[in-house]
């Protein structure tokens, strides 16, 4: 038996076919511009923790604009736009936003803001906190300890606001997994500010004793 012998059984497939094709011409827009976000987003938090940020802003809004390029793309495909590679890609973008703000001590912009999944957002904002162990250790090499502690209360007030989302991870996109990463790192970089805060207050002791 044919489709001939099925009345319309040919024309279903075709509409299928075309379907497919759109779906997977969509596809091969989004994941080379998904791939550009996330080179981008690195390449801005680099310069974040270089500290020029007129280039951090300028290379995330080059990541920015790629982002939108893969979500338009995929916005009429729903199977492609959650196959994982565009929340990767949102999240790498907010992790560039989310770091560039903390340093600066400016509000973190916020999901809707960002045009992102949720999930992605709570997921680059704990990602980017992370980060921030990085710009940490690099003021406490300058000897900035206040700096170092500004950061490190950042990273906690990160952990303390996300710590409370509890559901399934189908629907965090994998968040508890991250804020356990984030915990482990947020515990070392509390264990360096604390001893070169002790290091500090013994020499201290010591050059005060030798003045005398």
């Amino acid at each position: 038996m044919s489709t001939a012998d099925v009345p319309g059984l040919g024309d279903q497939v075709e509409t299928v076919i075309a379907s497919l094709d759109a779906a997977n011409r969509a596809r091969e827009v989004a994941l080379p511009a998904c791939r550009q976000v996330i080179r981008f987003a690195g390449s801005s938090i680099r310069a974040v923790h270089r500290l020029d940020a007129a280039e951090a802003a300028e290379i995330a809004g080059r990541s920015e604009a790629a982002l939108r390029e893969a979500q338009a793309a995929v916005a009429d495909h729903p199977a492609v736009a959650y196959a994982g590679f565009l929340h990767d890609a949102e999240k790498e973008y907010v992790e560039a936003r989310a770091v560039a703000a903390l340093v600066a001590g400016a509000p973190v912009p916020g999901a809707a803001e960002l045009a992102v999944a949720p999930s992605a957002w709570m997921r680059g904002l704990a990602e980017a906190a992370s980060e921030l162990r990085r710009h940490l250790l690099d003021r406490l090499r300058e000897g900035r300890l206040e700096r170092a502690e500004a950061l490190l209360a950042a990273m906690d007030d990160v952990y303390g606001a996300l710590v409370v989302v509890d559901y399934p991870d189908a629907i965090t996109g994998g968040l508890r997994r991250t804020l356990d990463a984030l915990r482990a790192v947020l515990e070392r970089s509390r264990g360096d500010v604390t001893t070169t805060v002790l290091q500090t207050r013994l020499q201290r002791a010591i050059e005060g004793r030798s003045v005398r």
